[in-house]
């Protein structure tokens, strides 16, 4: 890694990928549900930031694989970070879906 490798944002496309390889993982679009409707990746499942303690309402499994992504990615590292605390194992930050280029569905 070289001196700002830690900078480096992760790629939406590649964590698509591997979410969709997955197969029980959970997909989670943690932008407001305003903008979740406006458009989002297939497959994804809305649990605003603001909302992220009522994860264990949507997830029960603390082994489930989440994939979490927002529009820049600062909002799903935070949301990443929570879920973590709260117990989750398998949490990724995969950015934000203004990178993102595969279908939208609204």
């Amino acid at each position: 890694m070289g001196l700002f490798g830690f900078l480096k944002l992760p790629d939406i496309n590649q964590g698509i990928q591997e979410f969709q390889a997955s197969e029980h993982a959970v997909l989670l679009d943690v932008r407001d549900t305003q903008e979740y409707s406006s458009g989002h990746i297939p497959g994804a499942v809305n649990l605003p930031r603001d909302e992220i303690e009522k994860a264990g309402e949507l997830i029960p499994d603390p082994e489930t694989e989440i994939y979490t992504y927002c529009y820049s990615g600062r909002r799903s590292d935070l949301a990443a970070i929570a879920l973590k605390r709260m117990g989750y194992r398998h949490v990724r930050n995969i950015g934000g879906i203004a990178s993102y280029h595969g279908p939208i569905e609204k």
